[in-house]
């Protein structure tokens, strides 16, 4: 049986730690940017450079997310740059080259920006027909948004980055257990596919992506090359477990009901903004920084309680996938490779489980195995 590397771990410890370094970076700078903007009146005299070009509602918001955005994104290029390019290659989680590493940056920016400008627009629609009751719109519309994402994703999203096409003969005996777990489960799938994930990482993984006709096991050259049969099987029974412990629609429910609560909080604070910085209503675009310090502060200090749900959830499909398969060893053997080959840090403090950890740490998940197969 495969045993830890404690080289791979000493590693796991320092890159973990680095990580979230660089996590605070980040959310610092992004707190001093949106603050700034605030405090030293940027945000209204561009608001009113801005009207001085249009007046049209959408064209204006456009426009100001666009320079808001666009500066941020420049000024934080170096952080990620380290964060994302940088640092994993130092401890050898990344095969990209820096070329491959732009081009999927700039085919996110194709993606997001377009998607998040459409999400703001109408939220600022929201704000400019509903009134005070802009946070129950904005509510239903990002979850109706979300579950169009997840049903389009797979098809139209995901292809975009990786290549994926069906296991095939090479791979028929994998294809079979794997449609065997799935039928077992009740849960129709589309296919099995493979894709070519070592084109940019040394790590592994599988999922069961989409919603619906879109649904499909999908799983990383990585995991399929350096894992056996049953190792491959054990974590897809963990990502077929989440299907049948309804964890979408449990997720879905429990991240709605938290996103409508953080908005009515939002809609409490942002009309104490308006009045403090003197902003024109609600629905006035100056008030964006104010509006995104307000939910990130929300997102910051709900992300345990998510953390501590999604960790729950996750433990279950890991019942689940010992219960389906029976075969506790190769579940054990299957994550100790995930720690040495995703530098995955297998006892982590306690306050990071709590404050970062949406999965349950894999020592502890490596333990039940053991436990299981005893």
């Amino acid at each position: 049986m495969i045993t830890l590397d404690p080289e791979k771990q000493k590693q796991a410890k320092q890159y973990s730690r680095i990580k979230r370094r660089l996590w605070l970076v980040d959310t610092i700078f992004s707190a001093i940017y949106a603050l700034a903007w605030l405090f030293f009146g940027w945000s209204i005299s561009i608001r009113e450079w801005l009207m001085t070009i249009t007046t049209n509602d959408w064209l204006l918001v456009a426009l100001y997310i666009a320079i808001f955005g666009g500066i941020y994104a420049i000024l934080n290029l170096p952080l990620g740059y380290y964060s994302g390019f940088v640092l994993p290659h130092r401890f050898g989680q990344s095969n990209q080259s820096l070329r491959d590493w732009v081009i999927d940056q700039l085919k996110g920016l194709a993606i997001g920006a377009p998607l998040g400008l459409l999400l703001l627009e109408l939220l600022y629609l929201a704000l400019r027909l509903t009134g005070s009751t802009w946070w129950l719109w904005a509510a239903g519309g990002l979850l109706l948004f979300n579950v169009i994402l997840s049903n389009l994703a797979p098809i139209l999203i995901m292809p975009l980055f990786n290549k994926y096409v069906p296991l095939g003969d090479e791979h028929k005996e994998l294809e079979q257990r794997l449609l065997t777990l799935a039928k077992n489960a009740n849960t129709k799938v589309q296919g099995v596919f493979k894709f070519d994930m070592s084109k940019r990482t040394k790590a592994a993984n599988a999922a069961l992506t989409g919603i619906g006709n879109t649904r499909r096991i999908i799983l990383g050259d990585t995991l399929i090359n350096e894992f056996t049969l049953d190792e491959v099987e054990t974590v897809l029974a963990h990502e077929l477990g989440h299907h049948v412990n309804k964890d979408i629609p449990f997720l879905i429910i429990s991240g709605t009901l938290l996103t409508t609560l953080g908005l009515f909080i939002a809609s409490l604070a942002l009309d104490y903004a308006v009045t403090f910085f003197s902003f024109q209503s609600i629905s006035d675009i100056a008030a964006f920084p104010a509006l995104m310090l307000i939910l990130s502060a929300y997102g910051l200090l709900t992300s345990p309680l998510e953390n501590a749900l999604s960790r729950w959830r996750e433990n279950m499909a890991d019942d689940y996938a010992l219960s389906s398969t029976k075969k506790g060893e190769a579940f054990a053997s299957a994550f100790t490779r995930l720690a040495n080959q995703n530098l995955g840090e297998i006892d982590p403090e306690k306050w990071v489980v709590f404050m970062f950890y949406s999965h349950p740490p894999l020592g502890e998940r490596i333990e039940k195995a053991k436990r299981f197969a005893s």
